[in-house]
């Protein structure tokens, strides 16, 4: 996977950035930090000056890539997801029997993540923290029906719509295969923040993870409808 994934690079939306931070030592910096940065403190108490002092840099120099901290966040969740996106391609291409792409999907979507050394200035386990705890307030806004169309969420609907297909395949009789497919991204990140914050509120704990719950939710929904 690794070999696989090496000189790849994750397109962003470029309305989400004033310059391309991979374009420069600094650009990738910026993201390095902020990724340490924002798991560290938290969205809501990370400001650019705060990541300026990290990085040795003014804070005017961060404005230069970034309009402000919502796109930043909203240009990390991005990656992510388009991270997210070639490892579920290149993991998927050549699986034929349906059941088991969809299997494969889920536990690439749902699992506990590892770094990835393709990426050396991205911390793939911190941004995956930070999706879970942060992502919500990156669409949570009003202006999400604005940034909608603007494309800001191009790369997260992609990723839905890749499962639903997924799921039709499985399934072409199940009415509602992108609810469902949205659920598994949606829910998989919920599990883990429940499972870190309130495990009271979910059976997901040491020994069952997200991944067993959400594969055990749809393909038993499924099995219920081929049933029927």
């Amino acid at each position: 996977m690794d070999r696989l994934l090496q000189g790849v690079q994750i397109r962003i939306n470029e309305k989400l950035f004033l310059k391309d931070p991979e374009s420069s030592s600094l650009g990738k910096r910026i993201i390095e930090f902020s990724i340490q940065l924002i798991d560290e403190i938290g969205f809501e108490s990370f400001t650019f000056k705060k990541l300026g002092k990290e990085i040795g840099s003014n804070e005017s120099s961060i404005y230069r890539y970034f309009e402000n901290k919502h796109k930043l966040l909203l240009y990390l969740t991005s990656w992510y997801w388009g991270w997210m996106e070639y490892q579920l391609v290149f993991a998927t291409h050549s699986i034929k029997n349906p059941k088991e792409k969809l299997l494969k999907s889920i536990i690439i979507i749902t699992r506990e993540i590892k770094e990835d050394s393709a990426f050396s200035h991205v911390n793939e386990v911190l941004l995956n923290q930070i999706v879970i705890n942060e992502y919500s307030k990156a669409y949570l806004t009003k202006e999400v029906d604005a940034e909608n169309k603007e494309g800001y969420y191009a790369i997260y609907k992609r990723l839905v719509g890749r499962l639903s297909e997924m799921i039709a395949e499985v399934d072409a009789d199940y009415e509602y295969p992108t609810s469902l497919a949205s659920t598994i991204l949606e829910n998989g990140l919920h599990q883990h923040y429940l499972r870190e914050h309130f495990p009271s509120l979910t059976d997901c704990n040491e020994r069952v993870t997200p991944t067993q719950y959400l594969t055990h939710l749809v393909f038993n929904t499924l099995k219920q409808n081929l049933n029927e």
